[in-house]
C-alpha cells in the first residue's frame, strides 16, 4: 500500500481544505434584512408627519413616541404595565388550570365527554367580544369581569390540546401500566400525563397568546390602568 500511495500524483493525496468561518456580516445579514422594512416605514412615518402631510393627532411621529414612552418610564408606564401583567397571569392561571383538569377528565373518561362536550363545544363558538356585554352585566365593570374575560381566551386551547394529546397517547404505554398494577390514579400521574407533557405545553403556549388578545378586549370595559 505504501508504494500505491507513492505513486499517486500530489494532487490526489491534497487533503481537502477546511470551510471557512463564515464573517459577522454573513451571519447576521439574513436577520437584518427583516429589519430593512420597519425601518423605511419609520423614516417615511417621521418624514410625512414633519411635513405636515399626516396631522399629528392621527398618527404621531415615531421621535414624539419615544419621548413619550421616556417620560412615561419615569413611574406611570410601571404602573400600568404591572396591572395588565396581574391581569394575564390571573386569568390564565384560572383558565388554564381549569383547562387541564376537564381536559384530563374528558380525555381519560368517554362518559365525561358524552356530557361536557356538547357544551363545551357550543361556548367555544361565542366570539370573544360578545362575551364582553354578559360580563358587564353580571360581574359589574371592576377587574373581576376582565379576569374572568381573560381566563376564557385561556380555557378552551389549553382544553382541546389537552384532550387531543391525552387520546394520542400510546396504547402500549397504557397497557405496560396495567401490567405493572399501577391503579387509576397512579396510571394517570406516572404514565398519562407526563406523555401528554408536549401536547400540553403547546395548549398552554396557545392559551398565553390568546389571553393577551383577550386583554385587549378586558381593557376596553372602563379600565382605568393597564
Amino acid at each position: 500500500m505504501t508504494s500505491r500511495n507513492k505513486s499517486l500524483p500530489a494532487s490526489a493525496q491534497a487533503t481537502v481544505p477546511d470551510k471557512a468561518q463564515p464573517t459577522l456580516w454573513q451571519r447576521y445579514r439574513t436577520p437584518l434584512k427583516g429589519l430593512v422594512v420597519p425601518a423605511v416605514i419609520i423614516v417615511l412615518l417621521e418624514m410625512i408627519v414633519r411635513i405636515g402631510w399626516l396631522p399629528a393627532y392621527q398618527m404621531p411621529a415615531p421621535s414624539e413616541i419615544v419621548m413619550t414612552l421616556r417620560d412615561l418610564a419615569d413611574g406611570a408606564l410601571w404602573k400600568h404595565i404591572s396591572a395588565s401583567l396581574l391581569r394575564v397571569l390571573s386569568g390564565f392561571a384560572i383558565g388554564a388550570s381549569l383547562a387541564l383538569v376537564f381536559a384530563a377528565w374528558v380525555g381519560l373518561s368517554r362518559e365525561a365527554e358524552a356530557y361536557l362536550e356538547p357544551t363545551f363545544a357550543g361556548l367555544r363558538s361565542i366570539p370573544s367580544l360578545a362575551w364582553v356585554p354578559l360580563l358587564l352585566l353580571w360581574l359589574g365593570i371592576g377587574e373581576t369581569s376582565k379576569i374572568v374575560l381573560i381566563a376564557i381566551g385561556a380555557f378552551f386551547p389549553v382544553y382541546l390540546n389537552g384532550v387531543a394529546a391525552i387520546r394520542g397517547i400510546d396504547r402500549k404505554l397504557v397497557e405496560v401500566g396495567q401490567m405493572y398494577g399501577l391503579s387509576r390514579y397512579r396510571l394517570t400521574r406516572r404514565i398519562l400525563l407526563p406523555a401528554a407533557l408536549p401536547g400540553l405545553f403547546t395548549g398552554l403556549r396557545s392559551g398565553m397568546s390568546l389571553s393577551w388578545m383577550f386583554l385587549v378586549a378586558a381593557e376596553l370595559i372602563a379600565a382605568t390602568k393597564g
